[in-house]
């Protein structure tokens, strides 16, 4: 539904007082069966909107309604347009043109002081449509597929109602009832690969059983890690770990006390910092570490000097 097409249906009716919603349809280009979905959703956002049957009837607002910014505070306006601004993001359809017509109502010249762009650098334009397909699944409450492949590099082919977009912890990931395993999951949008919109319709379940948690596999144990870093790697450690878990010494280098899942992926990540890093505890993962770094020497060995 178009955010757009809502403030219109309201402009037209303070124009022409009352129209029928197969002349709002052919307007919009739109089932009839769209339009009633919209004045439900306006009557349902507090708009004195109502429909009349027989000769002479047709869809009215209350003789006394005026669309007047002074129902919002100063505060509400900002919140609303910034709000609107961050739905540039996802390419919601004709945002720009909403925006427009609520900052001249609201006399706002500067509504485009933020924006908002959650792809990495150097996202491929395919990487960016994940949002736009994803929502447009969400919104219509299409059933969806894809393929995913989960930190251990194991690709499936899911079957997903899909139900929110979450940000946490720096990723993407996209939240709902999978099919193919019979509960509710957590998926990273980076893994998420060959999106299809299916035309099965699905009935939302309660959202109060959606959590925040990753596929089962990739659940693991976490385990307390102390890590020593240079000095030089303050620019990063502030990036990736609290505040409170950095502990900086006299002589400019870094502790830092976090809890990892004890995996390959929490190694590689290690690994990434190089020279850079040193496990402190535990025992058992410095080890391992060492060991890693031993066989990636001895990788490099032979390829020097092949049989």
């Amino acid at each position: 539904m178009q955010i757009n097409r809502l403030f219109e249906i309201i402009y037209i009716l303070l124009d022409k007082k009352t129209v029928t919603a197969k002349e709002l349809a052919e307007y919009f280009e739109v089932s009839t069966r769209t339009i009633y979905r919209d004045i439900n959703t306006l009557s349902l956002a507090g708009i004195p909107i109502y429909t009349n049957q027989g000769k002479g009837g047709g869809i009215k607002l209350l003789d006394n309604f005026v669309l007047n910014k002074s129902i919002l505070s100063e505060n509400e306006q900002n919140e609303i347009l910034a709000s609107l601004q961050s739905l540039n993001v996802i390419k919601y359809p004709n945002i720009d043109n909403t925006l427009s017509k609520l900052s001249s109502i609201f006399k706002k010249d500067n509504y485009k002081w933020i924006e908002v762009d959650f792809s990495n650098w150097g996202s491929s334009e395919n990487e960016k449509k994940k949002f736009n397909t994803l929502k447009k699944a969400i919104m219509d409450n299409n059933v969806i597929m894809f393929k995913y492949y989960n930190s251990h590099g194991e690709k499936s082919n899911r079957k997903v109602e899909p139900m929110k977009l979450i940000f946490k912890a720096k990723s993407w990931y996209l939240q709902g009832f999978c099919l193919s395993k019979k509960v509710f999951r957590t998926f990273k949008i980076t893994r998420i690969f060959n999106i299809q919109i299916t035309e099965e319709i699905f009935v939302i379940k309660s959202l109060d059983k959606l959590q925040v948690q990753p596929e089962k596999q990739e659940v693991n144990n976490l385990i307390k890690l102390k890590l020593k870093f240079s000095s030089n790697s303050g620019y990063r450690l502030y990036d990736e770990f609290d505040e409170k878990a950095i502990e900086k010494n006299k002589d400019g280098s870094f502790n830092v006390t976090t809890f990892l899942p004890e995996d390959d992926w929490t190694y590689g990540y290690i690994l990434s910092f190089g020279t850079n890093v040193e496990v402190i505890e535990p025992e058992r993962i410095r080890e391992i570490i060492i060991r890693k770094l031993e066989n990636i020497i001895e990788k490099y060995r032979m390829s020097n000097n092949p049989s």
